[in-house]
C-alpha cells in the first residue's frame, strides 16, 4: 500500500519531465505528506499528444459513478486485480496516467523498550522511500476525468501497487509500482489497449532500487507544506 508520499517541487517537474510553461496546467504546491482525496500533480498525455501536468484528487472515482458520496479507498489500486475489476479495468485500458512524487512513506514494526520501566513495546518506525539517484519518481497510475455541468473536468487518480521487491521489501509487503524513465512513454501511448499486456508491462518494468531513510514519526500528519527537495536526504552511512 502507498497511502502516503511526498510530491515534488514545480522545478523539479519541469527540469525531469522538460515540461514547459504551455504543458503546466495546474500549478501545485509541494506537499512534505500527501494523504489520500489531496489534490496531487499528475501527468497525463493530452488530446493534442503532448504530456501535461495537471491537477487530480488522489482517488480515483471512475466515469460511471452516481452516488453523491465519492468513492472509499481508491487510492491504490492491486496489480494483481486492475485488468479485471470493474473499478479499474476501464482506466488500465483508456485512462493510464503517471503520479510525480519525490518518495513515499512505509511503516515498518519494531521492538523499543521503555527507558524508565524496560517493558518492551512495538512501534511503528517511518522510512522514506526515494530513488538512489534522488531523481523524482513516476508511479504508474489510473485516471479519470469526469465532467461535471458549469464546472471545468475533474481529474482523479490511483496509484498501482504490487508486492514489494529489493530494499523496500524490508519494511513492508506491498509497493507502488514506480516506472522507469524509458517505460513511460509507452504506459501513456493510447494505442496500447489490452488491459493485462499493460498490467504485466507495468509490474515487469517496474523499479526495485531504492534508498530508504528513517524519519521522524509526525510524518503522517497530512497537508504538511513544509519545503522538500529531493537534495535534503543524503546518502545514509
Amino acid at each position: 500500500m502507498c497511502g502516503r508520499y511526498v510530491s515534488p517541487t514545480q522545478t523539479e517537474l519541469e527540469r525531469y519531465w522538460r515540461l514547459t510553461r504551455a504543458q503546466i496546467r495546474d500549478p501545485l504546491v509541494p506537499v512534505l505528506t500527501v494523504s489520500p482525496t489531496a489534490v496531487v500533480p499528475m501527468l497525463r498525455r493530452a488530446e493534442a499528444g503532448h504530456v501535461e501536468l495537471v491537477a487530480a484528487r488522489w482517488g480515483l472515482i471512475p466515469l460511471w459513478w452516481k452516488e453523491s458520496k465519492r468513492p472509499r479507498n481508491t487510492f491504490n489500486a492491486r496489480s494483481e486485480e486492475a485488468a479485471t475489476k470493474p473499478m479499474w479495468r476501464y482506466p488500465v485500458t483508456k485512462s493510464r496516467c503517471l503520479v510525480p512524487a519525490a518518495g513515499w512513506y512505509e511503516w515498518k514494526a519494531v521492538e523499543s523498550r521503555d527507558p524508565s520501566t524496560g517493558e518492551k513495546k512495538q512501534t511503528k518506525q517511518p522510512y522514506l522511500v526515494r530513488k538512489v539517484d534522488r531523481e523524482p519518481i513516476a508511479f504508474a497510475g489510473l485516471m479519470s476525468r469526469r465532467n461535471v455541468a458549469g464546472e471545468k473536468p475533474e481529474f482523479s487518480c490511483t496509484i498501482l501497487t504490487r508486492d514489494a521487491l529489493g530494499p523496500a521489501a524490508g519494511i513492508y509487503n506491498r509497493m507502488p509500482i514506480a516506472l522507469p524513465k524509458d517505460a513511460e512513454a509507452a504506459w501513456l501511448d493510447p494505442e496500447l489497449t489490452d488491459p493485462s499486456l499493460m498490467i504485466d508491462f507495468a509490474r515487469d518494468s517496474a523499479l526495485t532500487e531504492f534508498m530508504l531513510h528513517p524519519v521522524d514519526a509526525d510524518v503522517k500528519e497530512a497537508g504538511n507544506q513544509a519545503p522538500v527537495s529531493l537534495g535534503q536526504f543524503p546518502n545514509p552511512d
